[in-house]
């Protein structure tokens, strides 16, 4: 039996405008995440990764737009919606975590006003039935004390709780998805684990779909059901964690996991991937990843076509000229 939709990316497209001209930021992105599923998005910074949610939750900056393609949630399509129509989405039936809780928790109200209004505002609550829901979702992403703390500003709290009210906040919406944008790169190893664990619990407990935005390969071998690999906005592979674990396809995934030290060696070399990453505004044609590919020498195509997705085995798929 299929497992249900809840994302439904199909051929995104996007730019940015710099200096009066555009720029593609994200080409041909498709891509769905599922009930009771994890997908991590990986690749290094400006591979956009956070520009994919920024789409997704509409919230792109003014000077970017959607140019192409579809996003829909539940089956609504999300494209072309206005502010006040998304603002029915955010924060009900999708709902985000930042990698900054500070940046998303206003510093002048009350943990608990926070979590009130949140609730007051999606679901219907009056003010008594909201306080004593705020709590109950406090103690349920493990706050201790949960009604003292619903009386503390977000200063008062360590990073690990505040990201934990920000995840109590979020779910107290009862979303369909949960996006959660490096949310743990902030933290110590120890919080961090405590996170995901939270996380891989409350998406079973929910029901719901998780959009995990991360550059740490060790934190998608931890949550990850499947995963996508980015780079230059375009995906250049996507399969099950164990398929791009086990047998990374593309020359860019192989390099990520080079580039990781291994812990259960005595000694190891790190090998980083050579060049540099392409600027927003440089053109290359052919393979966006050639000038830095050392198997582009080898296929005169990697410098004059752009690879399509195929797939290689049942669910695991890769961009790439030189696959066999």
């Amino acid at each position: 039996m299929e497992k249900e939709k809840v994302l439904d990316v199909d051929q995104l497209h996007a730019v940015f405008k710099i200096r009066k001209k555009e720029y593609e930021v994200l080409h041909d992105i498709s891509f769905t995440v599922h009930r009771n599923e994890t997908v991590c998005i990986v690749g290094e910074s400006g591979c956009g990764k956070s520009v994919t949610t920024l789409c997704i939750m509409g919230l792109l900056p003014h000077n970017g737009r959607i140019t192409s393609g579809t996003i829909s949630l539940d089956g609504d399509d999300l494209t072309h919606l206005n502010e006040k129509q998304m603002n029915q989405y955010r924060g009900g039936k999708m709902g985000m975590i930042f990698q900054e809780p500070m940046t998303a928790l206003n510093p002048l109200l009350t943990i608990g006003y926070q979590i009130r209004e949140n609730l007051m505002l999606h679901e219907h609550m009056d003010k008594k039935t909201a306080d004593k829901k705020a709590v109950e979702y406090l103690s349920r992403v493990g706050i201790a004390n949960p009604e003292s703390r619903m009386k503390q500003y977000p200063f008062q709290l360590s990073g690990g709780l505040r990201q934990r009210v920000l995840i109590a906040m979020v779910l107290s919406a009862q979303p369909d998805l949960l996006i959660a944008d490096e949310p743990t790169t902030a933290l110590d190893v120890t919080i961090q684990k405590q996170v995901l664990t939270l996380l891989n619990g409350l998406k079973k407990d929910m029901n719901a779909g998780i959009l995990f935005i991360t550059h740490d390969l060790g934190v998608v071998a931890e949550i990850a059901d499947r995963v996508i690999v980015l780079y230059a906005g375009r995906k250049v592979e996507e399969g099950s964690v164990e398929q791009i674990f086990k047998n990374p396809l593309h020359p860019y995934t192989i390099g990520l996991m080079k580039a990781v030290p291994d812990v259960d060696k005595d000694e190891f070399v790190l090998e980083p991937i050579p060049g540099m990453f392409p600027n927003i505004t440089e053109e290359i044609k052919g393979c966006r990843f050639n000038p830095r590919c050392t198997h582009a020498a080898e296929c005169p195509l990697c410098t004059k076509e752009a690879p399509e997705m195929k797939e290689y085995e049942p669910g695991h798929f890769a961009a790439c000229h030189i696959i066999k």
